[in-house]
């Protein structure tokens, strides 16, 4: 009476699955630098904690007796982990099954992972080589039909990521389902040489006219630097780090807030750097990065987005233990002036802070929205505008230090300015309707045209309005709240985020994450 047997059977099924692919398509895998799916599971998860599910899940071959005469696995390992003690999801893609191909997957194990991780309140982990999705002509062989097409399990991606946390590691080639599930996610990463990103492969970009490699057509020196992945990386194993100091950051869902760590750093601690860090002349740029890690907890600067939209630096931090969303103006590219790909950065990033409960500090260096032919062809309004909206529909609290330039619509977007504005100003602030330079010009054009000695009368202007448009005139009518010493910037901060702590609230926001 016993069930022995069964059991047997059972764990000749899980060997059958252990092998994967089979012998040669995982030598093929490691032959191509890259681990296999299980391999990989082992290295992110915390040691002994992966729980699989849906593992003999796949294609089984009976012969003329009914017993199992072959086996395949699907193209996924699923299951429970945990992340530095954190419960996870993982969804993990087996390249060495056809390739990841959607005829072998079975697309239940996946919609099952992204509802336990949505309805149990875990961040949801993908290792994405693969199509993962769309199909093959050669299915067609066997399953002589055509379909219309639909896409299972989005409308529970589109749920989930409005709840918990979504990484996506591309590991592989990710094309059809497999690039949409790397896009649709709040933090994205490629390795460099060993991931590309893409709609649909060089075959079909061939019969298109473009003779290119999957290099060529979605390596990470295209997808990282327009916004389709958030981070590049060398190896595996820098990803898998990556993923878990992502997830470091921010809470299980949106049900809680970020968890406090222990403060290791002096809150009040002052760096004298900071007081001659921005050039007095107003033109010759800085380094922002060099600002945010001597205001935030030391070593603790994750940066976002490094190779998009460069005119403004985007990331995670602590100040004194406190997990918040950095902003910081680069006006190492085109003076920090709001392109397109910014105003796209900006509000992804306020999006990703707004939904997981970070407060916001925002580091301003803004000249405007940029101008000219390029920019508006590449939608700079509609962008713009965006972005702005997603600003002001932030839930979370958000304080500015202005650190030099605030002008025009995008000089306004530093907060939302109908709201306690919680903002701090450097002496080096610079803000306005428009520049200074240029504008003399073009309003006293008239004068200039007809005074004895132009440039006399220009320098004469110049320095008049250059009194005008000091800082401190602004602060005597209010309409800057506290011009500080640069050195005071650490300390005024922690101050700020103890009081963020007591407005944040869990729970769903009403606006939610767009991808």
């Amino acid at each position: 009476m016993s069930w022995e047997k069964a059991i047997e059977e059972l764990r000749r099924r899980e060997r059958l699955a252990e092998r994967m692919g089979g012998e040669e398509p995982v030598e093929r895998q490691r032959g191509r630098g890259k681990l296999t799916v299980r391999e990989r599971v082992a290295f992110l998860a915390d040691p002994g904690s992966f729980h699989e599910i849906g593992k003999i899940a796949g294609k089984a071959i009976y012969g003329a007796d009914d017993e199992l005469a072959a086996f395949t696995p699907s193209t996924s390992v699923t299951g429970r982990a945990r992340l530095e003690g954190r419960p996870v999801v993982i969804l993990a893609d087996d390249f060495t099954v056809r390739g990841g191909a959607s005829d072998a997957s079975i697309w239940q194990k996946m919609v099952q992972m992204i509802k336990m991780a949505t309805e149990y309140r875990m961040p949801l982990v993908q290792m994405i080589d693969g199509t993962g999705g769309g199909g093959s002509v050669k299915s067609l062989e066997k399953d002589p039909r055509t379909y219309i097409p639909e896409t299972p399990g989005w409308s529970e991606i589109v749920q989930g990521l409005s709840q918990v946390p979504f990484v996506s590691l591309a590991l592989g080639p990710c094309a059809g389902m497999g690039a949409g599930r790397v896009a649709a996610s709040h933090f994205s990463v490629m390795v460099k040489e060993l991931s590309q990103v893409f709609v649909a492969g060089p075959p079909v970009a061939i019969a298109l006219g473009e003779n290119v490699t999957k290099e060529e057509l979605g390596g990470w020196k295209i997808q990282a630097q327009n916004g389709t992945v958030d981070n590049v990386v060398d190896t595996e194993a820098d990803a898998f780090a990556a993923a878990r100091r992502f997830l470091s950051y921010l809470p299980s869902s949106v049900h809680q807030i970020p968890d406090r760590l222990a403060p290791s750093d002096d809150p009040k601690r002052r760096e004298e750097s900071l007081l001659s860090i921005v050039p007095r002349d107003g033109r010759t740029p800085y380094k922002p990065r060099r600002i945010i890690e001597a205001a935030v907890d030391q070593g603790s600067f994750f940066e976002i987005g490094h190779d998009w939209g460069r005119g403004i630096v985007t990331g995670f931090a602590r100040i004194d233990g406190y997990a918040v969303g950095i902003l910081a103006g680069d006006p190492f590219f085109l003076d920090g002036a709001w392109t397109a790909d910014v105003c796209d950065k900006v509000t992804r990033h306020m999006d990703l802070c707004s939904t997981f409960h970070l407060p916001v500090v925002h580091f301003v260096d803004c000249p405007g929205f940029a101008v000219g032919v390029k920019a508006e062809m590449a939608g700079v309004t509609r962008a713009g505008v965006r972005a702005m909206t997603a600003v002001y529909q932030t839930d979370v609290p958000v304080c500015s230090v202005v650190i030099r330039k605030a002008y025009g619509l995008a000089g306004s977007v530093m907060m939302n300015q109908s709201k306690t504005k919680w903002r701090y100003c450097w002496p080096s602030g610079d803000w306005g309707s428009l520049p200074m330079a240029g504008g003399i010009e073009a309003a006293f054009r008239k004068e200039l045209s007809e005074a004895e000695n132009p440039e006399e009368l220009k320098a004469q202007l110049y320095k008049k309005f250059e009194a005008i448009r000091s800082p401190f005139r602004t602060a005597e009518s209010f309409l800057a709240e506290e011009i500080i010493d640069p050195r005071d910037t650490r300390a005024l901060l922690v101050d700020y985020v103890h009081h963020a702590q007591r407005v944040l609230a869990p729970g769903e926001r009403r606006v939610t994450f767009r991808p």
